[in-house]
């Protein structure tokens, strides 16, 4: 059995919202258990919050966008971006560690994890200061600028699987920008989204311009985004929840920022470097225990290398060692029993209607960490195109393998969801794979390598799998309006 203690002091976790310069104890309210999902055992504790912390919260952030944040210079808010990025790194150990802890995945994956979080602060650093406006021709007799304001304050609905990148990835724009912020993390993966608040105040953040309410999402996410002051809902989750988001954003309306999952497809063609679309396909699948919203769910495959392409899956994803996180396994547990649950069921409807598992398809079973949440590596062989598990988002260490006669055929099936997120191919041919990235649906298109790119590039989906764009300069629309300035002269 691991001994969590030898990686960190479960003794300084945090337990505590954060509300301007208030930390609201475990003590003070409803009690939600951490657990760590490799043991199912709890290692800490944190406070559910009530609708009055909300609104606390968002009065908090108000304020401190009048009083303190607007006055501070563009080029102070970089600095501060900066050293926050510089402190997230001193720090990347321990955030690592609980990052492990709090949603199950290996260490090596945390690591980096924590990296792009600070790569975040870094990207949007370089930019607070130069958010510049235009000038408009109107004549000899007008002059006409536009002005780039902050929004107002802006609430992030962060998901359980990357805490502290996703929290990262909304948080550093929306201060870039000049907005202040109110954090809703995940019920089950909240402590570094509060520990980021300790970071930023040491980096010199402004009492009140990053708060952090945790709690049930049914009652904090309700109140916080239907709040009359709140400008702005960068949201993360699932397509139902997020359409009830958008809804209660409507009625102040604000803007919202909506990324909600995919059922995204890894298209290997005939001509394809091999080796390079198996190691693509078993990372795009495979990360997180498949628990990433642009995970390469589907692997959609030319007849001709079918069969050696699965058989090669099968070998390599059977011989994984599934561990605790901690000990940076291949594959560690899934965020919770519950979601165990939801992809046993997939799998199992599958199987009762007649698809082929090729592999896996059944709880993990390891070790001295009997009450796990673990899941086998699956691969799932020869999907129809309306089949539930080629259709609907999983969200586990599950593969749908569909066969294709062509590359045209590929864009088909690659298109044949309500969901539009990312998409890869695997292909030697340029003229293809341009047709394929012309041709699919999707938010974002690698080719020969799943995965690609970095915190400059934009990310989002298209159909349902929601709207706007995070990461990169396209980020920003969403954290500043633009006003028009006209005169004559």
């Amino acid at each position: 059995m691991i001994n969590i203690s030898d990686f960190v002091d479960v003794r300084a976790l945090p337990n505590h919202m954060v509300i301007g310069a208030e930390r609201i104890g475990a003590n003070q309210r409803e009690l939600m258990v951490v657990e760590d999902p490799a043991t199912g055992s709890p290692f800490a504790e944190i406070p559910a919050g009530t609708v009055e912390d909300v609104n606390d919260a968002v009065a908090t952030a108000k304020s401190a966008l009048e009083k303190s944040w607007k006055s501070v210079t563009p080029q102070e808010r970089g600095r501060i971006l900066s050293r926050t990025a510089d402190i997230i790194r001193r720090d990347a150990e321990r955030l690592a560690c609980i990052e492990t802890l709090d949603s199950g995945k290996p260490i090596r994956e945390a690591k980096g994890d924590i990296e792009t979080a600070a790569q975040y602060f870094e990207y949007y650093a370089g930019i607070a200061d130069k958010l510049q406006g235009d000038t408009i021709p109107l004549g000899k007799d007008f002059i006409s600028f536009t002005l780039h304001e902050p929004v107002g304050v802006t609430v992030h609905i962060i998901p359980w699987n990357f805490p502290l990148v996703t929290t990262a990835r909304g948080v550093a724009p929306a201060l870039a920008a000049g907005c202040t912020a109110v954090v809703k993390p995940a019920e089950l993966t909240s402590l570094t989204a509060i520990i980021l608040a300790d970071i930023l105040m040491e980096a010199g953040l402004p009492t009140g311009v990053y708060n952090v309410v945790t709690g049930k999402g049914s009652e904090i996410g309700n109140a916080l985004t239907s709040h009359k002051d709140v400008a702005h809902v960068t949201f993360t989750g699932s397509v139902i929840t997020g359409k009830t988001v958008m809804q209660s954003a409507a009625d102040n309306v604000a803007s919202v920022t909506l990324e909600l999952g995919g059922k995204s497809p890894v298209v290997v063609l005939k001509d394809a470097d091999m080796d390079a679309a198996l190691e693509g396909t078993l990372k795009a699948i495979f990360m997180n225990a498949g628990q990433v919203c642009s995970a390469g769910s589907r692997l959609v495959i030319e007849r001709a290398v079918h069969e050696q392409m699965v058989e090669k899956l099968v070998q390599r994803s059977e011989a994984f060692d599934i561990g605790h996180g901690l000990q940076d396994p291949s594959l560690g547990p899934l965020v919770s029993e519950t979601q165990v649950n939801i992809v046993d069921t997939y799998v199992a409807g599958a199987r009762e209607r007649g698809v082929e598992v090729a592999t896996g398809g059944n709880r993990a079973l390891v070790d001295g960490l009997e009450e796990g949440s673990f899941y086998q590596p699956t691969i799932l062989n020869n999907i129809p195109v309306d089949e539930i598990v080629a259709q609907e988002e999983i969200f586990g260490p599950v593969l749908a393998v569909q066969v294709v006669d062509s590359a045209e055929q590929a864009i088909s099936v690659a298109n044949s969801t309500d969901f539009g997120l990312v998409a890869g191919i695997y292909t030697r041919d340029i003229t293809k794979a341009m047709h394929f990235a012309r041709d699919v649906g999707a938010g974002q298109v690698f080719i020969n390598q799943f995965f690609a790119g970095g915190v400059a590039t934009p990310f989002g989906g298209v159909k349902n799998s929601g709207f706007g764009r995070e990461k990169g300069l396209a980020a920003l629309a969403s954290y500043y309006q633009v006003k028009c300035v006209t005169t004559r002269i």
